[in-house]
C-alpha cells in the first residue's frame, strides 16, 4: 500500500515501504530457482492438507500468475484451511473476511473517518480495511449481497481502491482467494458475471476418498497438527510472476488457445457441438490470458521454458468453467460447464485446418 495516498502510517514506514519495493524490483529468478521454490511451497502446503494435490497445484499456479482464485465446495472440505496454510507458507500480510448478508462495502475497503487535532481542527483521514493486504481470504463470498461482492471488482482487476474520489494502491503481490458454497444452498447469492470474470481460475473442491478421510481423522483428532513453514516472501512471488510472464510461447500454441476460446462461442463456425446447443455466451479474453499464463507456469514447473499444447489443455477447464453462460436448454437439462469444456477440448485440433 502507498502510505502517502492512504493517509496512514509514519515517515519511517514510508521509507521502509520504498526500500522494500526497490528490493523487490531488483530481485530476479532463474527457471531452476522458480521450479525449486514452487515445489517447496507445494510440499509445505501438502504437509497440512490431505490429498487435493490437483487443487493445491492449481491454487499455486493462480498465485504465480498474479490472478485470483475461486474455490467452490460444500462445507467442511478444507477450503479455508488451504488458504490459511498458504498464508503460513508465504511471508506476506494476510487478512480474512467472513462474508455475511449484513457486510457492507466499507467493512472491506475502509472509510474516511473524522479526526480532531489538539487545536480543535478537523480533517478526514482514510482508515484502510482488510482489503489492504497481500493475501485476502474472502470466506463464503456468496453469502454477502451483490453490492458488497461488487466492492471487490476494482481491487481484483486493477489492484486499487477508489474512495471519495481518491485512488489507493493495494500492496504487491495482491491475491484474493475466495471460497463459496454451492449456489443451491440456503442463504447464498450468485456472483455477478462481471465479478466471476475477474477470477483467474474457478476450482472445484472434491470430496475426499475413503483413505483421505482416514488420514484427515488421524490428523485432526490426535492433537498433533502438522505445521507448514515459510519458504517464500513477497519479493520471491513478484520475481516468480515476472519470470512467468517472460517465458516464451510459440505462435502456433497461442493460436491453439485462441481456437479453444473461440470454440466456446456458439456464433462461431468452429464452436463445439455442445456449445452450439447449450451455451448462450462463451469465455472472455480474460480466459485466454489465463490459459496462456498458466500454460507458461505449467512449462516452468515441468522444467521447460516453453509452453506445450498439454499446458493449454490443463488450464482450459479451471479458466473457462465460470465464464461459460448456459442458455435456457442448458439450464433446464442441467448441463455441466465442465462437460461442455471437455467437448471443446476434444473437438479442437492442435493444428489449424488448412
Amino acid at each position: 500500500m502507498t502510505v502517502t495516498e492512504s493517509g496512514i502510517g509514519t515517515e519511517e514506514k514510508e521509507a521502509a515501504t520504498t526500500e522494500a519495493a526497490l528490493a523487490e524490483q531488483e530481485k530476479s529468478m532463474t527457471p531452476e530457482q522458480f521450479r525449486e521454490l514452487a515445489v517447496r511451497m507445494e510440499t509445505e502446503v501438502g504437509k497440512v492438507i490431505v490429498g487435493q494435490r490437483t487443487l493445491i497445484h492449481q491454487v499455486l499456479v493462480c498465485l504465480l500468475a498474479g490472478g485470483n482464485a475461486l474455490l467452490e465446495g460444500v462445507p467442511g472440505l478444507g477450503k479455508t484451511l488451504l488458504v490459511r496454510t498458504l498464508s503460513n507458507v508465504l511471508d506476506c500480510e494476510f487478512s480474512r473476511v467472513q462474508f455475511t448478508p449484513d457486510l457492507m462495502p466499507a467493512d472491506i475497503i475502509g472509510t474516511n473517518i473524522l479526526l480532531e487535532d489538539e487545536h480543535g481542527g478537523r480533517r478526514f483521514q482514510f482508515q484502510s480495511g482488510p482489503l489492504f493486504t497481500s493475501l485476502l481470504l474472502a470466506d463464503e463470498i456468496n453469502r454477502a449481497t451483490p453490492k458488497t461482492q461488487s466492492a471487490l471488482l476494482e481491487a481484483m482487476q486493477e489492484g486499487t481502491v477508489s474512495v471519495a474520489r481518491k485512488i489507493y494502491q493495494l500492496p504487491e503481490p495482491f491475491f484474493v482467494l475466495a471460497t463459496q458454497n454451492p449456489l443451491e444452498m440456503e442463504g447464498t447469492y450468485p456472483l455477478p458475471e462481471a465479478q466471476l470474470d475477474r477470477f483467474f481460475f474457478k476450482l472445484n473442491v472434491e470430496f475426499p476418498t475413503a483413505a483421505e478421510l482416514v488420514a484427515i481423522s488421524d490428523r485432526t483428532t490426535s492433537g498433533r497438527d502438522p505445521v507448514a513453514h515459510k519458504v517464500a516472501d513477497a519479493s520471491d512471488i513478484l520475481a516468480m510472476q515476472a519470470l512467468a510472464r517472460e517465458t516464451p510461447i510459440a505462435t502456433h500454441v497461442t493460436a491453439y488457445a485462441v481456437r479453444i476460446l473461440r470454440a466456446t462461442h456458439p456464433g462461431n463456425a468452429e464452436a463445439a457441438s455442445l456449445v452450439k446447443r447449450y451455451v448462450r455466451y462463451g469465455g472472455s479474453p480474460r480466459a485466454l490470458q489465463a490459459m496462456i499464463l498458466s500454460g507458461k507456469i505449467g512449462g516452468l514447473l515441468d522444467g521447460r521454458v516453453n509452453v506445450a499444447f498439454r499446458d493449454i489443455r490443463a488450464a482450459a477447464m479451471p479458466a473457462l468453467r465460470h465464464r461459460i453462460i448456459l442458455n435456457f436448454d442448458g439450464e433446464a437439462e442441467g448441463i455441466s460447464p465442465d462437460a461442455i469444456i471437455q467437448s471443446v477440448i476434444d473437438e479442437t485440433p492442435e493444428e489449424e485446418a488448412r
